[in-house]
């Protein structure tokens, strides 16, 4: 099973995502994994960033197994026992490090996402995929951004068309526009 889980900023979508892999995991059994695709930066280089990993790491607790790679999620997938649970936190920072510290090329990134969500099919995992919503607003002219934005959305249009629940996070409400809304979290 796949669930597709986007907010804004500070939304409270990662909670979310955390409360419903923790709920599967539950469910079944099997590891609790996160997959995190955020390099933790040196204290010296983003002091703010280094907070942040450390809160969300003492919030997760210690049952969850985490995997740190910022663009080879498939290498890091093939980590994961059969029938996890994975939480990939987040798309919104995997495709700038795919786009901007990577060899990869967009066709080749959307393969590996494709990928990974055809093994975690296979493979019997339960697979929850966070990203930011970034393109609620007005447009932005920048060239760069916009390329950024239309990637994204398309990694975005991906997962939601293979998802079996996708939520979207509002001021830390769950809206449901995918799916069973499950009984927690």
């Amino acid at each position: 099973m796949i669930a597709f889980v986007s907010g804004g900023a500070r939304s409270g979508k990662s909670r979310h995502a955390e409360a419903l892999a923790r709920s599967w995991q539950a469910e079944r059994g099997g590891g609790l994994y996160y997959l995190a695709t955020a390099r933790a930066p040196s204290m010296t280089a983003d002091a703010e960033m280094t907070r942040r990993i450390a809160r969300h790491r003492r919030e997760r607790g210690d049952d969850w197994m985490t995997l740190e790679e910022p663009v080879a999620i498939d290498t890091a997938l093939a980590q994961v026992a059969d029938r996890g649970t994975v939480l990939l936190d987040c798309l919104t920072l995997w495709a700038s490090q795919v786009l901007y510290a990577s060899p990869l090329d967009e066709g080749a990134a959307v393969a590996m996402l494709r990928h990974v969500m055809h093994e975690a099919r296979a493979r019997q995992l339960r697979l929850v995929v966070v990203s930011n919503d970034v393109n609620e607003g007005l447009p932005n002219h920048d060239a760069e951004v916009q390329r950024y934005v239309a990637f994204l959305q398309r990694l975005h249009r991906l997962v939601v068309t293979e998802a079996e629940l996708v939520v979207q996070v509002i001021a830390g409400v769950p809206v449901y526009w995918k799916g069973e809304r499950p009984c927690t979290p």
